[in-house]
C-alpha cells in the first residue's frame, strides 16, 4: 500500500511521487493550508495540503489525531528558513495530492506526545496506544537489535539455539510455581518453568556441548521495578568448562553488546567476593558508582550505654555500621526524617546520625541526639574509621545483620545518587564465592539453586554446610544483577549430599528430581552456565525506570494485566474439564 516509510524520506527524494501510510501525529491549520505530521514505525514526515487539491484538502480538513491515512504526494525541499533540524525528515515535506482515510480514531485517553501527565495505570490499560509513542517504539527497536546481536554473538561462539518445554513439572527453585491443570491427567498439574535449569543440564548430558536460548520464565513472587511474573532470560550452558570459561563468554558478550549498540567500551570487571560485597556495601549487587562504604563499628559499641547500639554489637547475628556522607552536614532535619522513613521500609527501627560541623573543635563541633550516650573513645574511633571531615554527616545502622545490610545498603545508594556523589556511567563487576546455603527457621536453603556445585567435596559439605562456598558467580552493573550462574553438580553423590543438606530425603529427591538423578548416572560431563536478565539489560541500556517499560505487555505490581483484565474467572464448564472447583477464600 506504500512506496516508502515516512521516516525514510530525505532530500535525495526531492521531486519523487510517493505513497505513504501512517497515523496522524499532529494536525495544524495555518491560514487555509493544512499541515499533517504523519507517523509510522520509522518516524514522522510533514505533509502539506492546500486548497488546490480540492478533494484531498476537504478530507484533510476532517482528519484528527491518530486517524489512519494513505497519502499520495510529491516530495519537495522545504525553504531554508523553515527546515527542522530536530526531525530526520526536516529538510523536506510532502505536498499531498490524494488522501484516503483508512480508519478514524476516537480521541485517545492521553496525549501520545505528552504522556508524562498520564498515570501508569491508564497507560497500561491502553498499552497499544502507549506503545505508539516514539520513546516506547525506540525501546523495542533497541530490544530487537539487542536480541539479534545476542544471537549473532553466541552463534559465533559455537552455541546452539535449543527450545526447552514451557509445560513441565513443579520443582523447588526458590519461588512459587505457576501451575497449569491437566485435562488428560485429572488431578495433576504442569508448572511453568522458573528457568530452563534442569533441561539445559540434561542437554549437556545429551552431549550438545554449548546451548543457548532466549527463554520465557515464570515466577509467582512479589513484584518490584525490576521484576515481572513472566520475564525473558538469555540462557546459556556449556560442557567441560570452569568458572573462567563461562565468565569469559559472558563478559565478552556484555562488552560486544555495549560496543555495538551504545558505542560504549565497558571498563574492567573487578572481582569481589560475596563476603566483601556485603561487608563494604551491604549488598551482593553493589552500585560501584557510589563511592561511600559501610564501616563496621560494633567493637566500639559493645560497652556503651546506648542499648540500640550495644545490643546488636554483642549479638553474634547483629551488625553495627557507620556510613559517612561527604558534605552531608547540610542535610535538614526534614531530609533526615525522610531518610529515616526510607530505611524503615527495610525493617530499620530508626536512623541515628552525627553531623561533623567542625572536626577541629572536637566534641563541641559535633551535632547529634546520640552523642551523650557514646564514650569519648567510641566517638574518636568512629571519626577515625570513617575518615570524617568538617561538613560530613555519619549515618548509623544497628540491628540484625540482614536488616542493617538491606537498610543502610539501600540508603547508601539513595543518598549517593540524590546528592550527586555517583561517579562514572557504567561500573561492572563480578561477585563470586557465594555461600552455598542460607539458614532460616532452623533449616538450610540454597542461596542460588540446589544444582550449584560447592567448592568442597561431599564429606566437607556434610561436616560444615554453613561454611561451604559455591562455584557461583553474578555479573553486576550499576547496582543491578545483570546475570548469574554457576558450575553445576555433575556427580550423583554430590547432588545427593546437597539434597540432604537441604532436608530433601532420598524419597523426595526421587519424586521431584528422579529424572535428573538418573541422567547424572549416565556419564554427565562437568558443565556450567549463566542466565542474563534480558529485560533488565534493556532497561539499563535504554535508561528506563522499570522493566515494565521494555516489556511489550507487562503486568502491574499486583501481577495483573489491566488491558486484558487478566487473571480472570473461567466458566464452570472449563473448570469441570480439568477437575477443579473454586471456593471463596473465606469459605
Amino acid at each position: 500500500m506504500r512506496s516508502h516509510y515516512c521516516g525514510d524520506l530525505r532530500a535525495s527524494h526531492d521531486g519523487e511521487t510517493v505513497e505513504l501510510c501512517g497515523w496522524v501525529h499532529r494536525r495544524r491549520d495555518h491560514g487555509g493550508v493544512i499541515f499533517l505530521d504523519v507517523r509510522d514505525r520509522t518516524g514522522l514526515v510533514q505533509v502539506v495540503f492546500d486548497p488546490d487539491t480540492v478533494d484531498a484538502f476537504a478530507l484533510a480538513d476532517k482528519v484528527r489525531g491518530e486517524y489512519v491515512l494513505k497519502i499520495t504526494g510529491r516530495v519537495r525541499l522545504r525553504d531554508e528558513a523553515v527546515r527542522n533540524a530536530r526531525m530526520a525528515t526536516g529538510d523536506i515535506e510532502v505536498l499531498g495530492k490524494a488522501l484516503t482515510i483508512l480508519n478514524e480514531a476516537q480521541t485517545p485517553p492521553f496525549e501520545l506526545d505528552e504522556y508524562s501527565a498520564a498515570g501508569e495505570e491508564v497507560r497500561l490499560k491502553y498499552r497499544y496506544l502507549d506503545l505508539r509513542r516514539p520513546e516506547a517504539l525506540q525501546r523495542f527497536q533497541f530490544r530487537s537489535r539487542l536480541t539479534h546481536a545476542v544471537r549473532a554473538f553466541l552463534e559465533q561462539e559455537g552455541f546452539m539455539d535449543v527450545e526447552t518445554p514451557v509445560l513441565t513439572r513443579a520443582t523447588p527453585e526458590g519461588a512459587r510455581d505457576y501451575l497449569v491443570p491437566s485435562r488428560t491427567h485429572a488431578g495433576s498439574f504442569f508448572a511453568l518453568p522458573q528457568s530452563p535449569q534442569l533441561f539445559k543440564q540434561l542437554l549437556m548430558v545429551a552431549g550438545f556441548d554449548r546451548y543457548y536460548q532466549i527463554a520465557k520464565c515464570f515466577r509467582d513472587e512479589d513484584l518490584r521495578a525490576d521484576r515481572q511474573p513472566e520475564f525473558t532470560q538469555i540462557d546459556l550452558e556449556a560442557s567441560f568448562v570452569e568458572e573462567e570459561d563461562i565468565m569469559g563468554v559472558a563478559e565478552r558478550m556484555a562488552r560486544t553488546l555495549f560496543r555495538e549498540l551504545l558505542d560504549v567500551e565497558l571498563p574492567e570487571f573487578p572481582r569481589m567476593t560475596f563476603a566483601e560485597a556485603m561487608s563494604r556495601y551491604g549488598s551482593d549487587k553493589p552500585d560501584l558508582r557510589v563511592p561511600m562504604e559501610l564501616v563496621d563499628i560494633a567493637d566500639l559499641m559493645d560497652d556503651v550505654e546506648f542499648k540500640v547500639f550495644a545490643g546488636p554489637a554483642k549479638d553474634p547475628k547483629g551488625r553495627v555500621v557507620a556510613l559517612k556522607v561527604p558534605g552531608g552536614a547540610d542535610l535538614s532535619r526534614k531530609e533526615i526524617d525522610e531518610y529515616t522513613k526510607f530505611v524503615g521500609i527495610y525493617g530499620a527501627k530508626g536512623l541515628a546520625y552525627v553531623k561533623v560541623n567542625d572536626l577541629a573543635a572536637g566534641a563541641e563541633g559535633l551535632q547529634s541526639p546520640i552523642l551523650k550516650f557514646l564514650t569519648e573513645n567510641a566517638i574518636k574511633g568512629i571519626l577515625e574509621r570513617t575518615g570524617a571531615a568538617t561538613g560530613d554527616l555519619i549515618f548509623f545502622g544497628a540491628d540484625k545483620a540482614k536488616v542493617v545490610n538491606e537498610a543502610i545498603g539501600a540508603l547508601r545508594v539513595k543518598v549517593g545518587h540524590e546528592r550527586g556523589l555517583a561517579e562514572g556511567d557504567w561500573k561492572p563487576l563480578w561477585v563470586v564465592d557465594f555461600p552455598m546455603f542460607e539458614e532460616e527457621d532452623g533449616r538450610y536453603y540454597a542461596l542460588h539453586h540446589p544444582f550449584t556445585m560447592p567448592k568442597c567435596d561431599p564429606e566437607e559439605l556434610k561436616s560444615n554446610p554453613e561454611g561451604a562456598l559455591s562455584r557461583a558467580y553474578d555479573m553486576v552493573l550499576n547496582g543491578t544483577e545483570l546475570g548469574g550462574g554457576s558450575i553445576r553438580i555433575h556427580r550423583p553423590d554430590m547432588q545427593q549430599t546437597v539434597f540432604e543438606a537441604l532436608g530433601i530425603d532420598e524419597q523426595e529427591a526421587r519424586e521431584k528430581f528422579g529424572f535428573l538423578l538418573d541422567a547424572l548416572k549416565y556419564g554427565a560431563p562437568p558443565h556450567g552456565g549463566l542466565a542474563f536478565g534480558l529485560d533488565r539489560m534493556v532497561m539499563l541500556m535504554t535508561g528506563s525506570d522499570s522493566i515494565r517499560e521494555v516489556i511489550a505487555f507487562p503486568k502491574t505490581q499486583t501481577a495483573a494485566c489491566l488491558m486484558t483484565n487478566a487473571p480472570s474467572p473461567v466458566d464452570n464448564q472449563q473448570l469441570r474439564e480439568v477437575g477443579i472447583s473454586v471456593r471463596k477464600a473465606d469459605s
